[in-house]
């Protein structure tokens, strides 16, 4: 019979991690923490089947590495919102947003339109998506008017040369 081992290790900030792994024939894997100081810090054996030893490997590395998230200082993700994300938008952006849209030929990739738009006029893509439906625009084919087919159902009602109009009152008539 063969006895086959593994030796590795690390040094993370002053302590040296030592592992050794054995199989003959189970297989045994030995830790060893020592700080710079010659004190054991860590120590533990694991003892498994030998056939065990991958998938073993693979649970322990993603235990090992969820709690290494966990104990690590928790710094939030810069959010990087565009300077005008949630202000109001004016008749004349919905304008400026409608002419871009319409002058784009029907070849220009749609998320690349979308994404120069709301580069310029410093919005999130999402915003610019949605509010092309409100200003009577195919939010899917660059310079193509929303459809009153699509714009039933997408909930918009009412569209007059491009301005999107509120829902009807209870009188029947169209708000501006």
């Amino acid at each position: 019979m063969t006895t086959t081992t593994y030796e590795n290790a690390v040094r993370i900030g002053s302590t040296t991690y030592q592992v050794v792994a054995t199989a003959d024939p189970h297989l045994s894997v030995d830790l060893a923490g020592v700080d710079g100081s010659g004190a054991l810090v860590a120590e533990g054996t694991l003892r498994l089947p030998a056939d065990a030893g991958a998938k073993i490997g693979k649970l322990l590395a993603q235990v090992l590495e969820a709690l290494g998230r966990l104990s690590a200082p928790s710094t939030p993700p810069a959010r990087d919102r565009p300077a005008n994300a949630n202000q109001p938008w004016t008749p004349d952006l919905d304008e400026d947003l409608r002419a871009d849209w319409l002058a784009a030929a029907g070849d220009t990739p749609t998320t690349d339109l979308i994404r120069s738009i709301a580069k310029r006029l410093e919005r999130s893509p999402t915003s610019i998506r949605s509010r092309l439906v409100r200003v009577g625009c195919d939010p899917d084919v660059p310079g193509r008017a929303l459809s009153e087919e699509g714009a039933a159902v997408l909930g918009v009602q009412g569209r007059d040369q491009g301005r999107v109009r509120g829902k009807p009152d209870s009188g029947g008539e169209a708000v501006e």
